[in-house]
């Protein structure tokens, strides 16, 4: 018990120290990327929305925008995605602004991505274990393929991140990303912005 409290205390003090550092570092890069976007497609810079982090509770994610404003039936997320939009999502750096989150202990540096609300009520228990550690930026989905692989296999991967967690395992998913991020590698499934919507339909087959 000491042991878990111990490495809990201890990944929280990373992360603050890391996302501090970070957003001081990033600092004149995100107030490029956030003039860039205001010239190219207006205001608002940043997109927010709820998403699920640990025990189920309900935060407000923040990310730069890379869709345009227009939503309506007729628009897909794909199309609605701008070309500047693509290039900061290959890059990840539509995701830099979550370093505030893990800053304010809303997410974790690595951990299971925070995923839509409405995915709630879908996952099987053992689906709904992902939610057992605060979300992260990165996490062992992500480094073994992202937005290419499957909703059941990338909460397999989340699972198996929950039950072998430890330090170094995260700086293993910490390095693993950044090479991603370089080859830029599963950055959305076939014929998606990024993933399909999860419809729960394996949730029996996965209790």
């Amino acid at each position: 018990m000491a042991k878990s409290v111990v490495k809990k205390i201890s990944k929280r003090i990373f992360d603050i120290i890391i996302s501090f550092l970070l957003m001081v570092l990033l600092l004149p890069i995100m107030a490029l990327i956030a003039l860039l976007i205001y010239l190219k497609m207006g205001a608002p810079i940043f997109f927010t929305q709820q998403r699920v982090g640990k025990n189920s509770e309900i935060f407000k994610i923040i990310k730069f925008r890379t869709m345009n404003k227009i939503n309506t039936a007729n628009k897909s997320d794909e199309a609605r995605l701008t070309s500047f939009g693509k290039f900061l999502r290959s890059t990840s750096f539509d995701e830099l602004p979550e370093l505030w989150n893990v800053f304010k202990g809303e997410m974790s540096l690595v951990g299971p991505r925070p995923l839509l609300v409405q995915y709630l009520p879908l996952y099987s228990k053992e689906q709904a274990r992902r939610h057992e550690m605060l979300p992260g930026i990165t996490g062992w989905a992500q480094v073994n393929g992202r937005n290419a692989i499957g909703w059941e296999e990338k909460f397999k991967l989340d699972v198996f991140y929950i039950d072998n967690q430890n330090f170094w395992f995260d700086i293993k998913i910490l390095f693993l990303t950044i090479w991603k991020i370089i080859k830029r590698d599963g950055i959305s499934a076939k014929g998606e912005a990024t993933m399909p919507f999860f419809t729960g339909e394996n949730k029996d087959k996965a209790d």
